[in-house]
């Protein structure tokens, strides 16, 4: 039945849906759609996620704790599982709870990280690029949500280490949050791209959509350039 309403209705309508249920009853559908084919029913399960973890947290924050606990725990390797959709939905979530986000946010930051040294093991460095790209679209999303809050985080420099991947759509979000964080020293390493034709799976404003990557460089120099003089 959720899977039908995730599939076939805007989010509008999902939310009206989804507002008549408990909660609690929706997180394990939510959970199955997150590892659904069909990208609008994961985007959707992500943005109920955003929606009702949140809600639980108000009320129960304990509750919401497994919730996070529970996707921190699938994107561990000792898991077995391969954590689909989980930094997706953990970052939405954090966009809306503002007491998760201060608990949970170094633990998504922590998955573009290399372990340091003894005092300084905080990385949790995420190898397959399929989930990097989650990862670079909910840090991307924070941006959007949050921007000040994680410019304070210096993350542009994790995230500049990106446009080496060999996966053309990492590189791609990779300059979304680029263009978002606004750092003029990152231009140069962004202008190489302008002409890459391969497209990224993003969605804005509610909408799927397949910019390319030069186009998304386009978009990230204009960005830079805007924060550049807004700063001045």
């Amino acid at each position: 039945m959720l899977l039908e309403v995730l599939q076939e209705r805007d989010l509008p309508e999902i939310f009206q849906v989804i507002s008549e249920y408990q909660e609690h009853l929706l997180l394990n559908p939510l959970f199955i759609a997150l590892c659904h084919q069909d990208e609008r029913v994961r985007f959707h399960a992500v943005c109920c996620f955003g929606r009702i973890v949140p809600a639980i947290a108000d009320k129960d924050p304990e509750a919401a704790r497994v919730v996070m606990r529970r996707f921190l725990w699938s994107l561990n390797d000792e898991s077995g599982g391969i954590g689909w959709g989980a930094p997706e939905a953990m970052a939405e979530i954090m966009c809306h709870s503002e007491s998760l986000r201060q608990e949970y946010l170094h633990m998504l930051i922590s998955y573009m990280r290399e372990d340091g040294d003894e005092p300084f093991q905080d990385g949790n460095y995420i190898e397959l690029p399929m989930l990097q790209r989650e990862v670079l679209r909910g840090i991307g999303r924070l941006v959007q949500c949050h921007r000040s809050e994680m410019l304070g985080r210096h993350l542009a420099g994790d995230v500049a280490t990106y446009l080496q991947s060999s996966d053309q759509e990492v590189v791609g979000l990779a300059i979304w949050c680029l263009g978002m964080l606004g750092n003029g020293t990152d231009s140069v390493k962004i202008k190489p791209f302008l002409g890459n034709e391969t497209e990224v799976t993003l969605y804005i404003d509610d909408v799927l959509q397949k910019p390319t990557v030069g186009q998304l460089a386009e978009n990230a120099l204009q960005l830079i350039g805007t924060h550049a003089n807004s700063s001045h």
